[in-house]
């Protein structure tokens, strides 16, 4: 039995996902058809670069889907029974790929027109966020509170780890919180290189294009269910599914929560990592001690995979 992880936005690198295009001939087909889909080159970004115009939310946000898509054309009838999948912001769009919601084409369009809005958020109402390290958060969300004054805002937006939480918000607030999380005890306050307050209030002008794009695409229920960033629940509803990608720009992601609710549900599965590098495995082991994540990005771990 098997559970789908599936990586969010910042995994993206220059070179990612050309190796298995080169080894895998469903893996090149896969990434010719989303090039086509979006009628951009977008394999060549992914694999030449620039990586600053990569790194851009529009573009990196197809570029880490279309890789874990390109690994699952190549491994997907060898994962035996999926009990669930969950995927970290962006790639919960990936998981209800993987789910069968969304062909690789369409979910690439949505995620593109995604990072667009999501862009457009940013410029409207510049935003920041910082990684708060070895705080509860308990204690960060009170430092959050406590710094959200004068109509700026600060939220936790990702709940990664028990010790883990990226706030977002005004960039003043975020500073301030980030200022509490360091008098309450944090061991780093690490400032993140983002275009926007993702996860926070300040994408609000976001969610009703998102919602459109939704609702615009082919989304079919999911053959197994996809955990949701925005209330860690099992999703088995198109209809619910659609609402809560949209509510989840402005939402918190659960993940520590999102975690727990696949340990406890499928006690014995074990978690495959699908897409670019293995952030999820390695926060899977802290939410989790004693389940592994075994991760599926490159062309030789795929390959292991597959012999194995």
């Amino acid at each position: 039995m098997t559970v789908v992880l599936c990586p969010g936005q910042g995994a993206q690198k220059v070179g990612m996902g050309r190796d298995l295009a080169e080894r895998f001939p469903a893996a090149r087909d896969t990434f010719a058809a989303i090039d086509d889909a979006l009628g951009v080159s977008l394999s060549r970004l992914m694999w030449d670069g620039p990586e600053e115009e990569l790194t851009l939310t529009h573009n990196a946000q197809p570029a880490i889907l279309a890789h874990t898509c390109a690994v699952l054309a190549v491994v997907g009838s060898r994962l035996g029974t999926v009990a669930a999948a969950a995927g970290h912001s962006l790639g919960e769009y990936s998981a209800y790929v993987a789910a069968g919601s969304l062909t690789p084409t369409d979910g690439a369009r949505v995620v593109r027109r995604r990072g667009e809005l999501m862009l457009e958020a940013g410029k409207a109402r510049a935003g920041a966020m910082a990684a708060i390290i070895g705080l509860s958060a308990g204690e960060v969300a009170a430092a959050c509170e406590a710094a959200s004054t004068g109509g700026e805002v600060a939220v936790p937006a990702n709940l990664n780890a028990p010790d883990q939480t990226v706030i977002s918000g005004d960039p003043a607030a975020v500073t301030r919180a980030g200022e509490g999380c360091k008098a309450a005890g944090a061991k780093r306050v690490l400032p993140l290189k983002v275009s926007g307050a993702f996860h926070s209030p300040l994408m609000a002008p976001a969610v009703p294009g998102l919602a459109a794009a939704l609702e615009a695409a082919p989304f079919s229920a999911p053959r197994f269910p996809v955990v949701a960033n925005a209330t860690a629940l099992p999703i088995r509803d198109a209809a619910r599914a659609r609402k809560l990608l949209a509510e989840q720009v402005v939402s918190p992601v659960r993940w520590v929560e999102c975690m727990q609710t696949c340990a406890v549900d499928h006690p014995r599965a074990r978690f495959l990592e699908i897409g670019p590098g293995s952030v999820l495995s390695g926060l899977l082991k802290r939410i989790v001690p004693g389940t592994v994540g075994i991760a599926l990005g490159t062309a030789d771990e795929v390959e292991k995979f597959l012999a194995a």
